[in-house]
């Protein structure tokens, strides 16, 4: 007989929305919900998709926020059991040796409706594999590629906002990896409980380093320090977790990434796009 728990999975809706801004290829699976994020910012453009730009939303902040604005449309809008988040150019990808050994196809490596049900049926909340930096920690990593003012901002923000939150913070920023990537899937009640502590948080961090501040490519830093964020809440509440793989519909290019790593680490010059 199936648990209390299995039939909650089994009989609510799963909704995994894909945050894209162009258009571009769809998984199948009817778990995803693609959705266009910063649609607010484009009116005339219509990609067919869902957009961030209905409801309660923060759609105008997408070139700030990034793929943020689409997780507090969800947070705010969408009535499932289950929510979650991924990228366009970045998923969970199945555990299935065969398929991710045998498939050419990429996104049939994306994982199904089914594994993740089978998933949440054993844990709460599913969150990429950590990528490991070895040479760096987390705070270094981003001295030397970004601006650091941002992470010693989000700290006195912590300290002023929820104290709590402080010595796990200051536990991932010592760390070599972290589950970045603003990718997870978890309970309405658990997303609702993380987006009701993450916004605050960097609608504070906005208003004290005004993103337009910047270049268009330093202005998406909030969505960056909430890369940061995840394994903060986590630790601090004591949540347990599974990792699932990621997979690329597209092949990374790791020399032009390393090499702008190397020309950041020594000090030449910091990121100026994404890879």
């Amino acid at each position: 007989m199936p648990s209390a728990s299995d039939e909650n999975v089994e009989a609510n809706r799963i909704c995994v929305a894909v945050a894209t801004h162009k258009s571009y290829r769809m998984p199948t699976d009817p778990m995803y919900l693609p959705m266009h994020v910063g649609k607010a910012l484009h009116p005339d453009v219509d990609l067919g998709f869902a957009g961030d730009d209905t409801g309660d939303n923060i759609s105008l902040k997408n070139s700030w926020y990034s793929e943020l604005t689409g997780l507090y449309w969800l947070w705010k809008n969408m009535d499932a059991a289950y929510l979650g988040l991924v990228h366009y150019r970045r998923h969970f990808e199945t555990r299935n040796m065969t398929t991710r050994f045998t498939s050419s196809d990429r996104f049939r490596r994306i994982v199904s409706g089914d594994e993740v049900r089978a998933l949440l049926r054993e844990h709460q909340i599913i969150l990429p594999k950590r990528r490991h930096y070895v040479v760096e920690t987390i705070r270094s990593h981003y001295e030397h590629t970004l601006d650091v003012r941002q992470l010693d901002e989000t700290r006195k923000i912590l300290t002023d906002m929820c104290p709590e939150y402080v010595e796990a913070f200051d536990h991932v920023m010592a760390a070599r990896s972290a589950h970045i990537f603003n990718m997870f899937i978890m309970s309405k009640g658990r997303l609702t409980e993380y987006c009701s502590w993450l916004f605050p948080v960097l609608f504070e961090l906005e208003r004290r380093i005004p993103p337009d501040s910047y270049d268009a490519f330093g202005a998406r830093y909030p969505g960056r320090v909430s890369e940061r964020l995840m394994d903060v809440w986590i630790i601090t509440n004591g949540y347990p977790y599974v990792e699932q793989p990621v997979i690329s519909p597209e092949p990374v290019n790791w020399v032009e990434k390393g090499g702008s790593f190397l020309l950041a680490k020594a000090g030449i010059k910091k990121y100026g796009k994404s890879f």
